[in-house]
């Protein structure tokens, strides 16, 4: 982390459209009011700038895709440029024909890539048809680090993981154990519009705690930005996805610092201690106890 105390970050809660210029254009004014609050580190929702294609499976879709670098990262890397801050953004990723992933990306304050993050664990479910369109990101990189490895800026290590990523432990721990300064989740998620009232808020429930849980079980702030808005089904199998916000930042007790309604963007700015984790595993040293001698069933898939 950086010297100072106090990190002023902020997650943006936006709407999309099928326009990608205009969800860009959403994105860089609301990036814009969280700079001139202050805030030196911003993070965006998971494919800010499209519609969440993956309720169908539709060929066509892959011709949003764009190259690392390319025209949404471009624009990313000026705008963190000129306004000085790091910037957390979304881009749907071409690697190569055939290979495409949901990569976030991390731009530093003077407008450099700093690095990549593709997201790892690929839903399937009704509705969210990924991995029909991304390739799972790769367990180890290039470079010979491992797929869970933070990301070095200039504000601290930031440990990047994406939506479906946030509900396996496994992930934030090993971001932890590489020296995380903060866990980041740009997430896109909502209800079934055919949801019973008791149903969404069950599953709002568990979205929330769970990301609290990391919070607390590895000592480190959350910062999970989710996208809102109702978006239909482009094959009219169903009603659409009901995005249910509720953006949220939580300090490392999983203490909630500011949080979001379900129905209109936001932009959530706070201040996090940048000293607090320490202090808070010296009082909780979940790390000091951990049993690694005791773990290794943790590699099955199954126990026998």
């Amino acid at each position: 982390m950086t010297g100072n105390r106090n990190l002023r970050v902020a997650a943006i809660q936006q709407t999309c459209s099928d326009d990608k210029t205009a969800s860009l254009d959403t994105s860089e004014r609301l990036v814009r009011q969280a700079a001139s609050e202050g805030a030196q580190l911003v993070v965006l929702q998971e494919l800010h700038a499209t519609l969440y294609f993956c309720q169908t499976e539709d060929t066509s879709v892959f011709d949003l895709a764009e190259p690392i670098p390319g025209p949404t990262t471009d624009r990313l890397c000026a705008l963190a440029g000129e306004l000085g801050i790091v910037l957390v953004g979304s881009v749907f990723e071409r690697r190569m024909s055939g290979v495409y992933h949901n990569t976030a990306v991390v731009v530093e304050t003077d407008g450099s890539l700093a690095g990549i993050y593709r997201k790892m664990h690929i839903p399937d479910d009704p509705g969210f048809y990924e991995k029909f369109y991304f390739t799972p990101g790769d367990a180890t990189c290039n470079d010979g680090r491992n797929g869970f490895t933070p990301i070095d800026t200039s504000v601290g290590r930031l440990g990047v993981l994406v939506c479906w990523d946030q509900w396996y432990p496994e992930a934030a721990r090993l971001m932890a154990l590489a020296g995380a300064d903060l866990l980041i989740y740009p997430t896109a998620i909502g209800w079934d519009t055919t949801d019973d009232p008791d149903e969404q808020a069950r599953q709002l429930d568990a979205w929330v705690t769970v990301q609290r849980g990391h919070a607390v079980a590895n000592g480190l702030p959350v910062i999970a930005p989710n996208r809102v808005g109702t978006e239909p089904d482009p094959s009219g199998q169903s009603a659409g996805i009901r995005f249910w916000g509720n953006s949220f930042i939580c300090g490392p007790q999983g203490e909630v610092l500011s949080r979001a309604e379900e129905h209109q963007e936001a932009v959530l700015t706070v201040d996090i201690d940048q000293h607090r984790s320490e202090s808070v595993r010296r009082l909780w040293p979940y790390l000091r106890d951990r049993r690694i001698d005791a773990y290794n069933d943790i590699l099955k898939r199954v126990r026998d």
